[in-house]
């Protein structure tokens, strides 16, 4: 099947309905206040949102404890890509890189960062033409900052 990525302004509350309850609770008690500076771009597939995610131009509320560093990279043009997530019963059926190469295609001069904190996302990213640019390491946990340059 083909899939279109589309800007889900009208039923963002089913994208968070999809996503884990532990993001639902990172994302939906601040969302009034970053929807101005964050879209949310999704698949949907009879009625259903099957996958999506968020790019934020300001740094998203989840990440407050690296709020300084991540305005580094929003200084330097970069979007920042989170909450992406693919339905349970569309995985392994490479929406996840669909959605990342018509996201490119739609920005095609956009720079983009994402933090991972799961090491076997590392293959996924790569593949996607991600770079690892730094590893951040807290006493609970370790997560990767990739970047995403387009070529010129």
């Amino acid at each position: 099947m083909a899939y279109t990525l589309t800007v889900l302004e009208t039923n963002q509350h089913r994208f968070f309905e999809m996503l884990p309850k532990e993001w639902q609770d990172a994302i939906v008690p601040f969302w009034d206040a970053y929807k101005d500076a964050a879209t949310i771009y999704g698949f949907e597939e009879d009625g259903n949102i099957i996958a999506g995610g968020i790019v934020f131009s300001t740094c998203p509320p989840d990440l407050f404890y690296y709020k300084n560093e991540a305005q580094q990279w929003f200084d330097k043009g970069y979007l920042y890509i989170g909450f992406l997530f693919v339905s349970e019963m569309k995985r392994n059926h490479n929406i996840g890189t669909i959605w990342l190469q018509q996201l490119k295609a739609k920005l095609p001069k956009q720079k983009f960062w994402l933090l991972i904190e799961e090491a076997h996302l590392h293959h996924f990213y790569k593949k996607n033409g991600f770079v690892l640019a730094q590893t951040l390491t807290t006493k609970e946990l370790t997560e990767w900052l990739y970047l995403y340059q387009p070529v010129e």
